[in-house]
């Protein structure tokens, strides 16, 4: 446990998002023995790397997580090459707070009006600075300008913690998962805009990676009461540094059998499909012949049988079929 507080209100539901990833019913991506690794990360506080082919639900385990132990919402970070860890924490609008104190000082000017600026006709003057006052007559506070990110959200003090998903870390850049280690290991990051104000304005409110949401940073130092959890997934494209594969439990998805398949299906169309199990036959036999296959791709075919494309074009359904289930990697040339 560290040693971040007062504890933030609980994080909000978001039922919407969980249901589109998991369906109606939801569907158990993960045998006993997986589990168990899940649990070792939650009791240890350490990252849980998630590896499989694409398609094969690690993304979805983090919304897994959260819904069976009630965590509220998942904060989620699409990883990119141009990914930095400062993106992950907060962003400060420099440029936007700077514009505030411009335009503040321009309507304290005697005139009315900014300073320097030709004067205009009586009226117009008038109009213009009567419009502008209100906007910029006082200049919001520090915590106005800065906007935690997905990362730095997890990391905020809550009495249970909250679950963050770093999503295709393979995409990140070299120095990223290094970058990561400190927050890591302290569970905490500095805030230097707020730190260097912190005698002035001890506590600021900022804004939080949650829709519309806001909490209160003491001191410029965010810093967690329970270590989030941290799901990071990976298609195994990439080695990561030994550093950061001794701090991660490790877990590998293997793509999802018959009876996952089948379980998925009757959680995403909770009313039934006809030829459930016939298509589900199908796919992992394709899947066998084609190579790596994802569920999605599954679960396109099912939408349409809902719509009646076996039958309304039962000559062509093959055929889409067969298109819908192309091969995700691409083939090797062995000269």
């Amino acid at each position: 446990m560290f040693s971040g507080g007062p504890d933030q209100p609980e994080p909000p539901e978001e039922q919407r998002e969980t249901t589109r990833r998991l369906g109606l019913g939801g569907v158990r991506l993960l045998d006993h023995s997986a589990l168990g690794m899940v649990n070792a990360a939650l009791v240890l506080r350490r990252p849980l790397l998630v590896t499989g082919s694409p398609g094969s639900g690690k993304s979805s385990l983090a919304y897994q997580i959260a819904a069976s132990l009630g965590l509220g919402r998942v904060l989620r970070w699409p990883i990119t090459s141009r990914s930095t860890l400062a993106q992950g924490l907060y962003d400060y609008d420099a440029i936007g707070r700077a514009q505030y104190e411009v335009f503040g000082r321009a309507q304290a000017a005697p005139s009315g009006r900014p300073t320097g600026t030709r004067a205009r006709s009586p009226i117009r003057a008038k109009d213009v600075a009567d419009a502008e006052r209100p906007a910029f007559a006082a200049i919001p506070p520090v915590g106005d300008f800065v906007h935690l990110g997905p990362l730095g959200t997890a990391l905020l003090p809550h009495r249970r913690p909250r679950v963050l998903l770093v999503d295709e870390f393979d995409k990140s850049d070299i120095d990223l998962p290094n970058d990561l280690l400190n927050v890591f290991e302290d569970g905490q990051f500095s805030i230097p805009e707020l730190v260097r104000a912190r005698d002035a304005t001890p506590e600021v409110r900022v804004h939080t990676a949650d829709p519309g949401g806001t909490a209160t940073v003491h001191a410029g130092i965010v810093e967690c009461h329970e270590f989030p959890v941290v799901v990071i997934t990976s298609n195994g494209e990439r080695e990561f540094p030994p550093a950061l594969l001794r701090r991660c439990t490790r877990l590998d998805i293997p793509p999802p059998d018959t009876e996952r398949l089948a379980a998925l299906i009757a959680a995403h169309f909770p009313h039934g499909i006809a030829g459930r199990a016939e298509l589900v036959e199908q796919f992992t036999r394709h899947r066998t012949l084609a190579g790596p296959l994802a569920a999605d791709q599954l679960l396109n075919a099912a939408y349409l049988l809902t719509l009646g494309a076996d039958t309304d074009g039962a000559e062509a359904w093959p055929d889409l079929r067969e298109q819908l289930w192309h091969r995700l990697a691409a083939d090797t040339d062995p000269g």
